[in-house]
């Protein structure tokens, strides 16, 4: 198998230097790479960002109908999970009422209590515990649905 390339008279190969030219060419190349990859870096940021500040516009509008706290809601719902702790909360609608959510983690538990407050009168309307099998299978579902009002929003922009 013959190799290319200058040899010695004592046959093994000579490396060849590279050139100014070959400098040259590898610069232009990863300044080239690196461009691509900012722009590509940047346009995904510019698609993300509309996308975050439409969601603290929804949740400041919610949080605006709402008439107990965020802090209240929290109060009360802790005084259902004795020595919980608050991993998640949110507001949403859900069957047509102001919710608040909240997933409480209790130390002696993998399962995670998931109590709703109602927003506007401070009545817990459901506690409900979630093992780590149910809790995967309801961010997949959060995930999914996210998606599909995601694509529709697209679709009714174009």
């Amino acid at each position: 198998m013959a190799q290319s390339g200058t040899r010695r008279h004592d046959n093994t190969r000579i490396k060849k230097r590279k050139t100014d030219t070959d400098m040259k060419t590898t610069n232009m190349k990863t300044k080239a790479l690196l461009g691509c990859a900012l722009t590509l870096g940047l346009l995904a940021g510019g698609l993300v960002t509309p996308v975050h500040a439409g969601n603290k516009d929804k949740q400041a509008k919610l949080e605006a109908k709402a008439k107990i706290s965020k802090a209240d809601a929290e109060k009360i719902a802790l005084a259902k999970v004795p020595n919980g702790t608050v991993k998640e909360a949110e507001l949403e609608k859900e069957h047509g009422k102001l919710i608040w959510s909240f997933d409480i983690a209790t130390p002696d538990s993998a399962d995670i209590t998931e109590v709703q407050v109602n927003a506007k009168t401070g009545k817990v309307e459901a506690v409900e515990k979630e093992t780590p099998a149910d809790q995967a299978k309801e961010k997949q579902a959060d995930a999914k649905a996210k998606k599909a009002k995601n694509d529709k929003d697209d679709d009714e922009k174009n």
